[in-house]
Order: C-alpha cells, then structure tokens, then sequence
C-alpha cells in the first residue's frame, strides 16, 4: 500500500512539474518527423497481462517493424530528435501516465515485448509477481546497452542469451527483497545516471 501511495502521489507530481517539458517535447517530435507525439507497445506486466507503453515517440513511424532491439547509438530508423530524446532517457517520462493509471510503478522489473517474457523460465516468471517499473538495477546496470548490442555480431541472440538472462537475475533479486527504501534509493541512482 505504501508503494503504490508513493507511486500515485510522485507520479502526479511528476506530471504536473513536466508538463511544460511534454508541451516542448510534442513541438520538437512534431517538427522533426512524421507521426504521433507518443510511441505506444503492448508490454507484459503484472499476473502477465498484457498493457499499453507509453513513450515519446523516437523513432520513424513502422520502424518497430523492422526488429524490436535498437542496436548502437546511431541506429538509422532513430529519428534526428529521438537520438538526443534516447540518450537523456526523456522517452521514458511518459510512462509516469503508466505509473498513475496503476499499469507500471516508479521501480520495479521493466516489462519486456510478450516474444521475450515467452521465453522465461517458470522461475523467471516471477518477475511478473510485481508491477512492472520505470527504472530498476538492471536498467542502471545496462544503461549502455545499445553500444554493448552494436558491438556483437548477432545482437538478438546475445540479448537472449546474456543480457536477458542477467536482468532477470537482477530482478529476481529485487521481487525477494522490495522496499520502499531500496525503492528511493534506486530513483536517486537513475537521477545521478541520467545526469552523467
């Protein structure tokens, strides 16, 4: 009950405080390419149902299509705005919408497409015991993960084989020992990351 009180009162506060960061953020995706402000993608969350993502919009439209891994920093189906809207993580603040209407929390395991949960194991599975969330160790830990992908010669399989299963790890980890506190601390550790 506490997490989820947290997560409905920073959420709020979140959106409000950005709001004018979204209006700048509309303008900026609206002029740069084609298409909607907001990028939506069903995600598995919690009990393994299935819900709407939502993301600033940082790629071509349809570009989705063409393989769900972005590999490298310059990855050609990323727009010239979505380049800078992914490097800062500023693709990630509409998620706080998520957050407020009870689909993800602040912190917690990020959901991942169906093809890959499809994949767990039943021990895995349990990372969809908790809400899914906007930022975890995992994240920290790979916030480089596009380099990391463009720097192997099958990205898909070396996410599925070495990246993916290290997540789950850490995340299992997470789902075992939850706290409000390890919570914050983790938001402060993804503040510090983004700022760098």
């Amino acid at each position: 009950m506490m997490k989820r009180t947290f997560d409905v009162v920073a959420s709020a506060i979140g959106l409000i405080c950005l709001s004018p960061l979204f209006l700048v953020m509309a303008v900026w995706i609206k002029c740069d390419s084609r298409g909607p402000v907001f990028y939506r993608q069903s995600r598995v969350g919690r009990g393994g149902k299935d819900f709407l993502l939502y993301k600033f919009r940082s790629m071509y439209l349809d570009a989705d299509k063409q393989g769900l891994i972005t590999v490298g920093g310059r990855d050609p189906r990323v727009t010239p705005s979505g380049y800078y809207i992914r490097k800062y993580k500023l693709d990630e603040f509409p998620q706080l919408i998520n957050v407020l209407k009870g689909d993800m929390s602040l912190v917690g395991p990020r959901p991942e497409v169906r093809k890959y949960v499809a994949m767990y194991t039943d021990e895995q599975k349990h990372v969809l015991d908790v809400r899914p969330g906007i930022t975890d160790m995992a994240s920290i830990r790979y916030r480089n993960e596009n380099e990391i992908l463009a720097g192997v010669d099958n990205p898909e399989e070396y996410y599925i084989q070495v990246i993916m299963p290290d997540k789950l790890r850490m995340n299992l980890e997470y789902v075992k020992n939850q706290s409000l506190t390890h919570d914050i601390r983790l938001i402060g550790q993804t503040i510090k990351e983004i700022l760098k």
